[in-house]
């Protein structure tokens, strides 16, 4: 095991679910460091991200806390990176905020996403001059090089699509976000045209709430939700005003997918969402 100063999201991760198993099995960190054969210090550092692991170093942690759920031992074992490689978000690293990094990473890495926003249009289907004009609203207003490296970044995130196995996606809209002219009437037409043909894609299921369906469920939020390869390692992302802001807790988690679930539930129809966008951007 070696040391290093930057954990990345996906790293801290691996810690944390580290600590959750070994406090779900009522062992002190002494009595783990024991169970090692190490002091405690080494435990500490293992869940607080300071220590690269390998896997069978995960699998005898997990061994030693009585995890007996091999789909989650095995999911947290590919999570050791113990041949480091060399992701595209990194270039970012230094020139964007860190919070950019890790949706970058939590994305690559789901097995599906499910997203759901009430103004604002799904950031993984924004065009170049979509997400520009939105870059140009922040308070305090943002340098011209930090809103292109930023509209950079939004564009290649959507490379998880274009990949040998493109990532399933599912986006819940509602009717106020499609009517939103952020760039003025232009640049509104062609992001609608975009997101309408987007769900062609064979991965990708848009669903809109309309405004005939008057209250529902989330209204008002902006929810990203990435699946992981067992429940235990999903994450949702929020949006705030100060950067995003990740939740990863079980309880949590379960109330998000409930969540998701109804508003799916206020949504149209695939097919009838798609014909109300291209309408929409046909009125503008």
């Amino acid at each position: 095991m070696s040391s290093r100063s930057a954990p990345t999201c996906r790293q801290r991760r691996l810690a944390m679910e580290l600590r959750r198993m070994r406090e779900q099995a009522g062992v002190s960190i002494q009595q783990a460091a024991g169970m090692l054969g190490a002091d405690r210090t080494m435990i500490s550092n293992i869940e607080a991200a300071r220590t690269r692991l390998s896997e069978e170093r995960v699998r005898q942690l997990a061994c030693n806390y009585g995890c007996a759920d091999d789909a989650l031992v095995c999911a947290l074992a590919s999570m050791t990176g113990t041949r480091r490689t060399k992701h595209w978000w990194e270039g970012y690293k230094g020139k964007l905020p860190d919070g950019f990094l890790d949706i970058s990473e939590i994305e690559h890495h789901a097995t599906r996403i499910r997203t759901a926003q009430t103004v604002h249009l799904p950031g993984l289907l924004q065009t170049e001059d979509h997400a520009r004009a939105l870059f140009d609203l922040v308070v305090p207003k943002l340098p011209r090089l930090e809103i292109e490296l930023r509209v950079a970044h939004r564009l290649d995130r959507q490379g998880i699509f274009d990949r040998e196995h493109p990532t399933p996606y599912v986006g819940i809209i509602h009717e106020a976000a499609l009517r939103m002219q952020f760039g003025g009437r232009d640049v509104a037409q062609a992001q609608l045209e975009y997101l309408a043909d987007s769900a062609d894609r064979d991965n990708v299921t848009l669903l809109v709430i309309p405004f005939s369906a008057g209250s529902f469920h989330g209204a008002g939020q902006s929810i990203l939700y990435a699946e992981g390869p067992v429940p235990q390692l999903d994450t949702v992302q929020l949006d705030s005003a100060y950067g995003p802001h990740f939740v990863d807790s079980p309880t949590p988690l379960a109330n998000y997918r409930a969540l998701l679930d109804l508003m799916e539930g206020s949504a149209l129809s695939p097919e009838e969402s798609q014909k109300l966008i291209r309408c929409i951007a046909r009125e503008m």
